[in-house]
């Protein structure tokens, strides 16, 4: 992705994919022996670029994959989501960055989660110490809207099973440029209100199923309707159905989010 100083956003999805991924391991199923790239779905992460500051939102299992593959060399924050392994294992190849801008990268999201991964990645977090080549973050627990670059971001918070995941909403000059809800089993009225008139919405749509703690695609699709929002796209998608397959089911303004698709608002 080729950066700019003028005012386009630049959202680049980087993942697509559920927990497991697509192909799973082992698995023979059509989709998973599927020929089309759309098919291949590493962990669900998001890549943005406002010109001013590129930053992450969630550090998926495949990370040092998807950046390697999209040509990303710099990142300049983290936005998280919560604390499930397939949006935070990739931390550590967050050392590549601080590595080349030769500072602390900061973090943000819920409060939880950055306690979490102070946990599980101490070393991360360390105030002294350390040298190039090691990870070094600076928390910020997420409570309310605050600056990232030119933007004003906004946490979502969303029920996801037994946790509360946070979407975020990018907002600049009063515009609702994007809103990412990457994982939830519903979206609350005054999240919908939020993000109503969002100019594009990637939503959970993990498969046509029921599940416990995430969207179908046609409670996804009732979301997207009910905030108004102008395109939409599903995300955090299962092996159960094929890309063209989910695209040919949707309606008008609603498509699927794939490894790799790039989404530019000016």
């Amino acid at each position: 992705m080729t950066r700019t100083n003028g005012p386009l956003l630049r959202g680049l999805v980087l993942g697509s994919g559920t927990s497991q991924g697509v192909p799973m391991i082992g698995c023979r199923c059509p989709v998973c022996l599927s020929p089309d790239p759309r098919d291949r779905r590493t962990r669900a992460s998001l890549f943005v670029d406002d010109g001013t500051l590129p930053f992450l939102i969630d550090t998926a299992t495949d990370l040092r994959f998807q950046c390697i593959r999209e040509g990303i060399a710099d990142v300049g924050a983290v936005l998280y989501t919560h604390h499930h392994a397939d949006h935070i294992l990739g931390l550590d190849d967050l050392r590549r960055f601080c590595e080349l801008r030769q500072e602390r990268l900061p973090i943000y999201g819920p409060a939880i989660t950055l306690e979490i991964l102070a946990r599980m990645f101490p070393y991360a977090f360390q105030e002294k110490g350390g040298t190039a080549g090691y990870v070094r973050l600076l928390s910020h627990p997420v409570e309310r809207s605050f600056p990232l670059g030119k933007l004003i971001i906004t946490p979502l918070p969303v029920p996801h099973g037994r946790i509360t995941t946070f979407g975020y909403l990018l907002e600049r000059d009063g515009r609702k440029l994007l809103a990412y809800l990457s994982d939830c089993q519903a979206v609350p009225e005054e999240i919908l209100s939020a993000i109503h008139s969002v100019e594009i919405l990637m939503i959970d749509g993990l498969r046509d199923e029921p599940h416990p703690t995430h969207l179908t695609s046609r409670q996804a699709v009732k979301v997207a309707r009910q905030a108004d929002a102008r395109q939409t796209y599903l995300t955090h998608l299962t092996h159960h159905k094929s890309h063209r397959d989910r695209e040919a089911d949707l309606p008008a303004g609603i498509g699927v989010a794939f490894d790799g698709l790039t989404i530019v608002l000016d």
